[in-house]
């Protein structure tokens, strides 16, 4: 809440143009849906366990939460308009706060599967099924050094694919008034004519290129003494001995040369190739900034296993794109708890939540604070020495009170 009230998230929703209802305006349904992110339930449904508690509704300016009813109706009620001006506005006041000289980012997309009947929704393959099925296809962006998502689509078609990375740079521009430095994304995000747009306006990407029987072929025939030796330092694989050979080759679609790096020692029995626009960086260096990218797959398993994304059974795109936005925000909100309190720096949210969100208290609302007082808990000196209430903001949608903390 500290966080919210510092970032305007009422401003934000308002901004957005959310629909509002007679009985609960726009920022308080938000909240109620945000506060089943954060409290690590499936469904919007599963607010129904909250249908008597005061302390849920406290959060999002209410007296009690919502009905599923409610929840589940207006979600059906936002447009993909709405979800990007409100990404706008959170990332354009977060990245101050947890990133603010962003470089890099991570991209991939993300099949939610269809548990319904057959539906007309585009079949994708899902890892976790071993083959293709209906789903709805998602997009996400991580800023790498923050590990903070940043970017959801969710409103999404094959035909739609390919164009999604420049609509991610476009949303970016809009952001900060400039493109990103560097973006990290596997092969199966863009074609070669898309990378051609990425590189005329000088975006470094890395990218890898699937392994053809011919180019392993030719690969296999290099003499031993064209392989040079380097030692890379990645997360779990520290002193990982490789080989690489640097070419220049055209691709089909691509506009001019391009950098590829056949790295051995990795892992796969085959050499696994990387792209690059950049002609700078060592091979070594662009092998590591590739490695990095490994946290937007641990950023998205985090979002099926916490935040639950996997769960919806909708076949309506916008009712899964605005819960991909409230995905985004709930890890915001994580990432900078994780940053406040000192050694749980890159804690996992499920972590954060068993350590210091599910913990008892009492709430006593006073006439300009909320007066927060934990129980007991072995954790607690690490909370108070965050002092997540300093300088508190007043929250708008609660008076506007301010929060304070106490501990036992």
């Amino acid at each position: 809440m500290p966080l919210l009230a510092r970032l305007g998230f009422d401003r934000l929703v308002t901004e957005a143009g959310y629909p509002s209802s007679g009985m609960i305006p726009a920022t308080a349904a938000l909240l109620s849906l945000l506060a089943l992110k954060l409290l690590d339930k499936e469904r919007r449904s599963h607010i129904d366990d909250f249908n008597c508690d005061e302390v849920i509704g406290l959060f999002a300016g209410l007296n009690v939460p919502p009905k599923k009813s409610f929840a589940t109706a207006y979600s059906y009620r936002a447009v993909r308009d709405q979800q990007r001006g409100l990404l706008q506005g959170w990332v354009k006041a977060l990245a101050p706060v947890l990133f603010p000289e962003p470089e890099g980012f991570s991209l991939d997309f993300h099949p939610i599967p269809f548990r319904g009947d057959p539906a007309a929704l585009d079949r994708h393959y899902l890892p976790l099924h071993g083959k293709a099925g209906p789903s709805v296809l998602t997009f996400f962006a991580l800023q790498q050094g923050s590990r903070c998502l940043c970017y959801a689509n969710a409103n999404l078609t094959r035909v739609d694919q390919h164009g999604e990375l420049m609509r991610f740079v476009e949303f970016w521009h809009e952001v900060t008034g400039s493109d990103p430095k560097w973006l990290y994304f596997d092969s199966k995000v863009v074609d070669y004519a898309e990378l051609t747009r990425v590189n005329r306006r000088d975006i470094h990407f890395v990218t890898i290129r699937r392994r053809g029987a011919a180019i392993v072929r030719r690969l296999g025939q290099r003499p031993a003494t064209a392989w040079k030796r380097a030692v890379i330092d990645i997360p779990k694989r520290c002193h990982t001995h490789i080989g690489y050979i640097v070419d220049e080759v055209r691709l089909r679609g691509y506009d001019g040369p391009i950098r590829q790096i056949a790295v051995t020692g990795l892992g796969p029995e085959r050499p696994t190739l990387f792209l690059s626009n950049d002609f700078e960086e060592t091979p070594r260096e662009l092998i590591i900034r590739y490695a990095d990218r490994n946290r937007i797959e641990g950023g998205l398993g985090v979002s099926v296993n916490f935040f639950h994304l996997d769960c919806l059974t909708s076949e309506v795109r916008l009712n899964v794109d605005l819960d991909a936005a409230l995905t985004v925000i709930a890890n915001g909100c994580y990432r900078w708890l994780a940053s406040r309190l000192h050694g749980f720096e890159k804690a996992d949210p499920k972590q954060l939540y068993r350590r210091f969100i599910e913990t008892a208290g009492t709430v006593t609302i006073q006439a300009d604070r909320l007066a927060v007082r934990f129980d007991r808990r072995c954790h607690n000196p690490i909370l108070r020495e965050a002092a997540l209430d300093r300088d508190p903001a007043p929250i708008p949608w609660l008076g506007p009170r301010t929060i304070g903390f106490t501990y036992h």
